[in-house]
């Protein structure tokens, strides 16, 4: 709606996981790299959790795409707020597994041989749970600890990723038999102001952006504004693009980001 105005090829601050456009903060590089080198070793189960907004799904996305099909099979759970038999389901379903019934011990058994299929073709099976706060039952951190007992003598079958907010890692400590099959723990923070101003310098550079469209001090009140929060940060930034080209102005300055603050 306002790119033409701006020269922009696209809309820079859209509010979804795009790996496209993962801005390389040093600290999501470094866990990122942990990551990796966790699921290719077979370690078994990596925790991440930070505040809600702070760019874990999109670090997921990121993850995802960095694997070898050859040698990985991911399935990615988003919704894991689900009764328990459905949960182990919707695992099946996200890993092509097609069970020969809806029975419990026929999801697991049709799960098991999948594992195993894919170890003795020289893959690993990997299984991403994005918002897994949002798990009330304990039965399902009971299943999955048990898909983890999978393994060789010298490393798991499969990789479990547990993506959630900070409350997640308070219920896993009730949770003894998976805690322990947690080979990383990984908390995201929040981006400082000066991430902040690279991460909007990053977004508006990956839609096309030839010159600064937000003035130091726009960045600052963003921040301000925003605490680096970059799911706030894009809510922000793309109303003070439209309010700019609703104004035409010829950059965003701060009180134009108080303005659109203001209407959010």
């Amino acid at each position: 709606m306002y790119e033409s105005y701006w020269e922009l090829s696209r809309a820079p601050f859209r509010n979804v996981p795009d790996p496209t456009v993962f801005c390389p903060f040093s600290t999501y590089q470094d866990a990122l790299q942990r990551l990796v080198y966790t699921v290719e070793t077979g370690q078994g189960s990596v925790l991440i959790t930070g505040a809600a907004g702070c760019g874990k799904s999109t670090l997921s996305r990121v993850f995802l795409l960095s694997l070898d099909t050859e040698k990985y099979d991911v399935g990615l759970v988003i919704n894991p707020a689900l009764p328990l038999d459905e949960f182990l389901r919707e695992v099946a379903h996200q890993l092509a597994v097609v069970p020969a019934s809806s029975e419990r011990s026929s999801v697991f058994r049709a799960l098991r041989d999948h594992v195993l299929a894919n170890a003795g073709d020289g893959r690993t099976t990997v299984l991403i749970v994005d918002d897994a706060h949002l798990i009330r039952d304990e039965a399902v951190f009971e299943d999955l600890s048990m898909l983890l007992n999978l393994q060789t003598n010298d490393r798991q079958l499969l990789s479990l990723v547990l993506i959630g907010l900070p409350s997640l890692r308070t219920t896993l400590e009730g949770l003894e038999p998976l805690r322990q099959r947690i080979a990383l723990r990984l908390s995201l923070e929040t981006p400082d102001e000066g991430e902040t101003a690279q991460y909007v310098a990053f977004r508006l550079g990956e839609a096309g952006a030839r010159k600064p469209i937000f003035t130091e001090d726009a960045v600052r009140a963003i921040y301000k504004e925003t605490g680096g929060v970059p799911r706030n940060v894009n809510k922000l930034c793309d109303l003070c693009l439209y309010e700019g080209q609703r104004r035409k102005a010829r950059e965003i300055d701060a009180p134009l980001v108080m303005l659109a603050a203001a209407l959010t």
